[in-house]
């Protein structure tokens, strides 16, 4: 009876420690919104729209990728941060897991301003980078893995339509000389290391343009 007793009990609370980890793990946008106001809006906009090209829009982003690029700043143990940015590392140490997932639910249910493609000499390369990639030299379409409309893929590829080009610009040349490498299996480096400047500018371009 007493080992029946003591069953039920780890039963029971097992149940309770399960459930206490979902709720837990569920994102509260509107929590989410008070973090954007008080911690992220100098840079990103309390709704997620950036006034400078510096700083990427995160309205409408993809949820998970917010939350994996937040939890990316942060050292994990004995091991550095995954992304290295002294104002980011400063922002995320604010933040606990249950408000990342907020603040991530937040900016992704805003909408987004997008910006527009301004490079009219590069738009049919960067379509072409965007849709067919570059069988010769080994460059996959990014619509592959971003979407044919740039929405992105829950939760390892953003989305980039409307993203300010020269931020889009700016983490590809950082993927490629690899001061940023946070991306799985050095996907992102590896066909980075294959564009030339000219390209990365004209597939960033067309990535603006995308709805």
């Amino acid at each position: 009876m007493i080992r029946t007793a003591a069953l039920a009990i780890l039963f029971a609370t097992s149940i309770v420690t399960h459930a206490s980890e979902q709720a837990a793990a569920k994102a509260d946008p509107e929590k989410g919104k008070l973090i954007a106001e008080s911690i992220c809006v100098a840079c990103h906009g309390a709704d997620g729209n950036s006034m400078d090209a510096a700083n990427p829009h995160l309205a409408g982003q993809v949820e998970q990728y917010i939350y994996k690029q937040l939890s990316n700043f942060k050292p994990v143990g004995d091991k550095p941060a995954l992304r290295d940015n002294a104002i980011m590392a400063g922002m995320a140490a604010a933040i606990d897991d249950q408000g990342m997932r907020d603040v991530a639910a937040w900016y992704a249910s805003q909408k987004l301003k997008p910006e527009a493609a301004k490079s009219e000499a590069s738009i049919e390369l960067g379509k072409k980078l965007w849709r067919q990639g570059d069988f010769r030299k080994g460059i996959p379409a990014c619509a592959g893995c971003h979407g044919p409309a740039g929405a992105g893929l829950p939760a390892q590829y953003p989305r980039l339509a409307g993203q300010f080009a020269a931020y889009t610009e700016n983490q590809l040349k950082s993927f490629r000389d690899e001061t940023r490498g946070n991306d799985p299996e050095k996907m992102m480096r590896v066909i980075a290391a294959k564009l030339s400047d000219v390209e990365i500018k004209a597939v960033a371009d067309y990535a603006a343009g995308l709805r």
